[in-house]
């Protein structure tokens, strides 16, 4: 008698897509991938069910939350790094965009010729779980301590 497979269930990760050009979107995907040229994004509040191809090329960062509605309580202009926080074999990094917006973070595994890479933000209490970062819309990467 064989045995009935069982599908794999598809994860879903809760994703703001944030573009060069200012835009930014909001939504769930299922197939991300650092090795991928493009993911798929089902925008929030669209009850169709479609979804919206989003190109490496065409973003700056990918930031993978916990909430879609993200931090309301957050103080504009106050980051919440913790300063002693111990991290491990990771790198401390600070990233600056080509349109100067910086970010700080961890990562495991910064090379410039990839895709991108992730970080895993400083601060204590983020909404964000990691930010897959693309390497093209990136100015400097630089040690942080």
């Amino acid at each position: 008698m064989a045995q009935k497979v069982q599908p794999i269930p598809r994860i879903l990760n809760y994703v703001v897509a944030r573009f060069r050009d200012g835009r930014t979107i909001k939504g769930m995907t299922h197939d991300f991938g650092p090795q991928k040229k493009f993911f798929h994004v089902t925008l929030t509040g669209d009850k169709s069910g479609k979804s919206l191809e989003v190109l490496f090329s065409e973003l700056k960062a990918v930031f993978f939350v916990k909430s879609l509605e993200g931090k309301k309580d957050h103080p504009p202009g106050k980051t919440g790094i913790e300063e002693g926080l111990k991290t491990g074999t990771a790198t401390k990094v600070k990233i600056t965009f080509f349109d100067g917006e910086t970010l700080v973070g961890t990562t495991y595994g910064y090379t410039p010729d990839r895709e991108g890479f992730f970080i895993v933000p400083l601060e204590a209490d983020s909404n964000n779980l990691r930010i897959f970062i693309i390497s093209d819309a990136v100015k400097q990467v630089e040690s942080w301590k």
